[in-house]
């Protein structure tokens, strides 16, 4: 994009919308009018912690993202929305993080996307999230042009989804149904200058093409044409095949060696992935088509720049474009396949390289199909588009010539061949209803504010979560150590009664504060309150919940329930945690960015995997651990047997209940016997474990009791 991109006031308007609200945000714009230049720029530019995805593998390449299908674990084939039983996948710790930390998806070339798909999406992020608001509450950014790419669709799987969806696009999702998302429509054209041949570019994609536009289009087609080789045109067809041969054919033609380059691939690179061939023929006198960017100052070559080979050596090729001076020397270049991982050291997402594919940035340039053709520039193009088969062809094959004068039709435009949908067209025709102004822009901001403080001091969420941890704990309560279903039930009540009741009463107070002046950041007696208020809701996040959680004793001989137990504390502990850094981000006043930051570093940083109780396993129990009114008999007595029984299985490498039940212990510390007849009448100790053991459980039942 041009240096003069800061002063187009579309994408200036779409940048502050991501950055300063909450609000959904569908980006569209013709071909070439800076999309993809923009996504770039966001993720260098934007604090928000956000995820970048795509519906394929060389879209997410190409956007420096990941699949949505892989990020979200989602299977293939039509998914019936969000209430469907497709199979839900075991997300790791670490995913779940990601999940809870991200305040941006960004989904590009969601033309692409079925609406099933995006409701799928919607599922798994209020899973994890906020089940009360679509999406989870994530800030969704879609990126794409509804003219170009659609998505593909069978006649099998519509026949699945038709009764559910009244359009497989993206906009026909029941969760974005859900949403007031809005759309900014991108208009500067950076591609094309030439007035005339965007006014006819237009009216194809608005599938409003007149007979008299038709005629002046089809003047560019010339028969009989036959470009000399140094003029670097390329053709631009509807099936794989017909390039294919194309190539094959003027490659074979030339007299010269062929050269074989092979892509160096390390790591997990997926083959659908593949930017370029990893195996690549080159002959001199080839015409070629690069396909990335000159990462140099220098910025000789971009994607989509045409030229022919003049020499080859080695794993160095010298191209010749037209009208530059001298060859460019091309060397291999390496494309990134993306994981999303945290950063331990920061607690952010970290894009973390999980595969590389190192290649001569080349392709055979005499064909491409219109479909790989897409995001690509062409100075001079041969327009093969008479068998089109898809909405929006005819329109991709036009728009990647820079001019009218460098274009030339194979075979003469007809009206058939120009295929559009009525759902998109219709779509469009009301998508300007949703195009947000500046006033629109402060309103969404303020309403952000809004929102953030009313998240930040909702329990809810956390309530939830201890409710689900009591009511596991009470169905269990006979295989619990004593005290722990009450333990819980105080824990509950603290979140309802201290913070769910006080929070909704606070949230009023704030209410009316900011009825006499909105800007929460600039508001002075706010930010009093918040100051009082935060010393309050600190503390009974930090010694009310987190603390007596993180001392409950869920060391259990039932490894099923164990994992239960520790799953349902940990959701409630995390979300505890979360509030906890809002809160204390919050204690000088409030501001977004570090509201967000706070939230999604807690969320981020995951501790290591709770096993129970570490310290009680090498018998180092505080001493206020216990909860002396409803512990076992003889406390001391009981912790003592546990820590003996976790040295003895350390010793031999299995797990402690293999040696000792918990009841078995239980039982020991309420009898407390002396002697080995009646140490062998407790259940559990058979003759066997009365040999091997007996002399040292009546050491320390003579020592403890």
């Amino acid at each position: 994009m041009p240096a003069n991109e800061s002063f187009n006031p579309a994408l200036d308007l779409a940048f502050d919308h991501v950055r300063h609200t909450g609000r959904h945000l569908f980006l569209t714009g013709k071909a070439g009018t800076g999309k993809t230049t923009f996504l770039r720029s966001l993720k260098e530019r934007l604090p928000k912690q956000m995820v970048v995805v795509a519906p394929t593998g060389v879209a997410a390449i190409n956007a420096g993202g990941v699949t949505l299908h892989s990020f979200f674990q989602l299977p293939f084939g039509p998914l019936a929305g969000r209430d469907s039983e497709q199979p839900r996948f075991r997300f790791s710790r670490d995913k779940i993080a990601m999940i809870r930390g991200m305040d941006l998806l960004v989904i590009d070339e969601i033309s692409m996307v079925r609406a099933d798909l995006l409701d799928a999406v919607d599922g798994v992020l209020r899973r994890f999230r906020d089940r009360r608001k679509p999406f989870g509450g994530v800030q969704l950014l879609m990126i794409g042009d509804l003219q170009q790419l659609s998505p593909v669709v069978k006649d099998s799987e519509w026949e699945l989804l038709k009764d559910l969806y009244d359009t497989p696009y993206f906009f026909g999702s029941r969760a974005l149904r859900e949403t007031d998302y809005a759309c900014i429509e991108l208009t500067r054209v950076y591609r094309q200058q030439d007035g005339r041949f965007l006014d006819l570019l237009n009216l194809v994609r608005d599938n409003c093409l007149t007979p008299a536009a038709l005629d002046e289009l089809n003047r560019r087609h010339l028969p009989d044409f036959s470009p000399a080789d140094a003029e670097g045109y390329i053709t631009l067809c509807t099936h794989n095949r017909q390039a294919e041969r194309l190539n094959e054919a003027k490659l074979r033609a030339l007299d010269a060696p062929a050269v074989r380059f092979d892509a160096d691939i390390t790591g997990a690179f997926p083959e659908l992935s593949y930017p370029v061939d990893p195996h690549i023929e080159l002959k001199v006198g080839a015409q070629v088509l690069f396909v990335k960017n000159d990462p140099s100052p220098a910025k000789r070559f971009f994607n989509g720049k045409i030229g022919r080979v003049t020499a080859l050596h080695g794993a160095t090729v010298r191209v010749r474009c037209p009208d530059d001076p001298a060859d460019i020397a091309v060397e291999p270049m390496e494309w990134n396949n993306v994981k999303y991982a945290i950063d331990p050291a920061t607690h952010r997402i970290a894009e973390t390289v999980e595969g590389t594919f190192r290649q001569i940035p080349l392709k055979l340039a005499w064909a491409i199909t219109i479909h790989k053709s897409q995001g690509l520039t062409f100075e001079r193009a041969i327009i093969e588009a008479d068998a089109s088969f898809a909405h929006g062809q005819v329109y991709v094959a036009l728009s990647r010539c820079k001019t009218l004068d460098g274009l030339v039709l194979r075979t003469p435009l007809r009206p058939r061949s120009i295929i559009a949908d009525p759902a998109v067209a219709d779509y469009v025709r009301h998508m300007a209803g949703r195009h947000p102004d500046n006033d629109r822009l402060e309103t969404d901001r303020l309403t952000y504010q809004r929102e953030l403080l009313a998240d930040l001091f909702s329990f809810h969420r956390l309530r939830y979560h201890l409710n689900a941890l009591l009511e596991l704990a009470d169905l269990h309560q006979t295989s619990l150590l004593p005290g722990l279903v009450e333990l819980f039930g105080r824990l509950h009540d603290t979140a309802r009664d201290d913070l769910l009741a006080v929070g909704e009463k606070f949230l009023a107070q704030i209410d009316r504060l900011l009825a006499g002046h909105p800007d929460a950041e600039t508001h002075p007696a706010l930010r009093e309150r918040l100051q009082k208020a935060a010393g309050y809701f600190e503390d009974r996040l930090l010694h009310g919940l987190l603390e007596p959680l993180a001392d409950a004793d869920l060391d259990l001989d039932n490894q099923a329930l164990r994992r239960q137990l520790l799953n349902a504390r940990e959701k409630a502990a995390t979300e505890a945690r979360i509030k906890l850094a809002g809160i204390r981000a919050c204690a000088d006043g409030f501001h977004v960015q570090a509201l967000l930051a706070a939230r999604s570093a807690a969320a981020l940083d995951v501790p290591p995997a709770a096993r129970g109780s570490k310290a009680r396993r090498k018998g180092k129990t505080p001493a206020d651990a216990i909860d002396t009114t409803s512990a076992p008999a003889r406390p001391e007595l009981f912790e003592a047997l546990r820590a003996w029984r976790a040295e003895q299985a350390a010793a031999q490498g299995v797990p402690a209940y293999h040696l000792f039940s918990q009841k078995t212990l239980y039982a020991l510390a309420a009898a407390a016997p002396k002697t080995q007849a009646k140490l062998s009448g407790i259940h559990g100790i058979g003759p066997k474990k009365l040999a091997r053991y007996g002399d040292a459980l009546l050491d320390l039942v003579r020592q403890y009791a």
